[in-house]
């Protein structure tokens, strides 16, 4: 199965999940009429929404790049995100309002132990899935999934925090717990709906990850052959779960144009054995110039101009760049 294929079926149990714990959350509240419980299930409203909409933008960016999309659709999951990190900080905000009404005009809470069991087992759920989502949005490259399990495991946090709350509640009598801890948890919700909307604007912005650049790069710098003499202007791009790697590499002046695309082929071959094929490659080669001989490691060149005077290690500080590399002492 491939990889959108299988983000779109965790995305379905997400769905479907949000909906039953939704279900028991507000039979909780109808038990309790806890201010927190109500909270708990406020928010099981905003996985609901979210989890179609996360749904909608990963068939969405599943299907394959057309005229008007030449870089696919993945670019939705960014969108997706946007929406569903509002909406969480939305429903944050509205938590802190019916909280802070409660504290001015209480009211009684029954039934807490019944309550107190079926937010828990819900906790129990919600975090077992959100690792489930997490780990395969991280796999597969999917912002999506990745918000949506960091949702899941922040709404498991947050749902512990009304479990002590009730339980502190319970065990102090007062009603006032009740919503300090609504309140407490509502901050969380915004807190975490914060730093999806963060990430989907990078995202939107192509924003460099340097963990993925600096990991790439060292991949290339290990299995370096002599003829790559120079890495330089490299880019990588998320649509979705799809890489975009573009780059500048030298090459020996005098190769022609065949000889230039198979050292491209072994680069993508090299880069695909590690990442699969939700990377692509776009590579400009340069021939090689006088003063690129300082840093070629080409053995037996017939045309060497300069003698070597150092290899460049290749990192992301140098390779980003869009400069060819020299060394100063040689002139070109």
């Amino acid at each position: 199965m491939i990889k959108a294929q299988i983000n779109i079926r965790v995305q379905k149990w997400i769905a479907f999940v949000s909906i039953l714990l939704f279900a028991v959350k507000i039979t909780a509240y109808y038990l309790t009429h806890s201010v927190a419980v109500l909270t708990d299930a406020l928010e099981s409203i905003v996985n609901i929404v979210a989890a179609f909409i996360g749904l909608y933008s990963l068939t969405v960016s599943a299907k394959p790049r057309d005229e008007d999309h030449p870089y696919g659709h993945g670019k939705v999951e960014y969108i997706s995100a946007a929406i569903e990190g509002a909406l969480i900080t939305a429903a944050g905000f509205a938590i802190i309002y019916k909280a802070i009404q409660q504290l001015i005009v209480p009211s009684p809470v029954h039934r807490l132990d019944f309550g107190i069991i079926l937010i828990a087992a819900t906790a129990v759920v919600n975090y077992l899935l959100g690792v489930w989502c997490k780990k395969t949005g991280v796999k597969n490259n999917s912002l999506a999934l990745i918000s949506s399990g960091s949702h899941l495991i922040s709404d498991t946090i947050t749902t512990i925090g009304v479990v002590v709350g009730l339980l502190l509640f319970k065990i102090s009598g007062y009603a006032w717990v009740d919503s300090v801890v609504a309140i407490i948890v509502a901050i969380i919700i915004i807190y975490t709906g914060f730093k999806i909307l963060k990430a989907s604007v990078e995202g939107i912005m192509d924003k460099a990850d340097m963990v993925l650049l600096k990991e790439v790069i060292e991949t290339i710098q290990i299995n370096r052959n002599e003829n790559w003499i120079d890495l330089h202007n490299l880019r990588i791009l998320k649509y979705g779960n799809i890489l975009h790697l573009d780059c500048h590499l030298t090459v020996p002046w005098y190769f022609n144009v065949h000889e230039a695309h198979h050292e491209i082929e072994k680069l993508d071959l090299l880069v695909k054995e590690k990442y699969g094929e939700t990377i692509e490659l776009f590579v400009h080669t340069d021939g090689c110039l006088d003063f690129s001989c300082s840093i070629c490691t080409k053995q037996n060149c017939l045309v060497r101009k300069h003698e070597m005077v150092k290899q460049i290690h290749w990192n992301v500080e140098n390779t980003i760049s869009n400069k060819k590399h020299r060394v100063a002492s040689v002139q070109g």
